[in-house]
């Protein structure tokens, strides 16, 4: 069982871009994106836009500030067509993370280590309150892989792992 974390100190920056999940839809998969935009504030302005019509449930900026724009118990519309383990139209059954990072059309970098230390923190408190399995904290071109390829290459998906956040198999590069 996880153990108790002290709360995130989070900021409130609500998107109209959000609804009511389905009903008896669990809440079992974790989306984790880069944002793919110059700054933090144009893609925070953008999950913010009701023109745009995209959201995620949290914003976590490269020094680790966290942004939540939807509350985990509404829908937030940040994985599109998408699929995984059976399962489609994974907004309704997932919550979404999106970290900035400028992405591959932007000038790709480095996650900051303030940054993986605020993901994996936020990773953990959604998983202290949702029945997540390991096997279902994703990326967003896990389940859209024809589409998408974030949080991409320089992700630490094993660093999350080393700290309870997800997999890394034993001996991958």
């Amino acid at each position: 069982a996880l153990g108790h974390f002290p709360p995130l100190a989070l900021h409130d920056l609500p998107s109209p871009n959000q609804d009511d999940r389905p009903d008896g839809v669990p809440i079992d998969t974790l989306i984790l994106h880069y944002t793919g935009m110059q700054t933090a504030q144009a893609a925070i302005d953008r999950l913010r836009d009701p023109e745009a019509h995209v959201s995620s449930h949290y914003v976590v900026d490269e020094d680790g500030a966290v942004f939540r724009l939807v509350p985990e118990a509404r829908r937030a519309f940040h994985a599109g067509i998408s699929y995984w383990r059976g399962n489609t139209a994974l907004n309704g059954r997932s919550i979404g993370i999106e970290i900035v990072n400028p992405g591959h059309e932007w000038g790709y970098r480095d996650f900051p280590a303030l940054q993986m230390a605020a993901v994996c923190d936020l990773c953990l408190s959604i998983l202290s309150r949702h029945p997540i399995p390991p096997r279902n904290v994703v990326a967003h071109s896990d389940v859209a892989p024809d589409r998408k390829e974030d949080p991409g290459e320089k992700f630490d998906w094993a660093g999350l792992a080393r700290n309870g956040v997800g997999l890394w198999p034993a001996g991958a590069p």
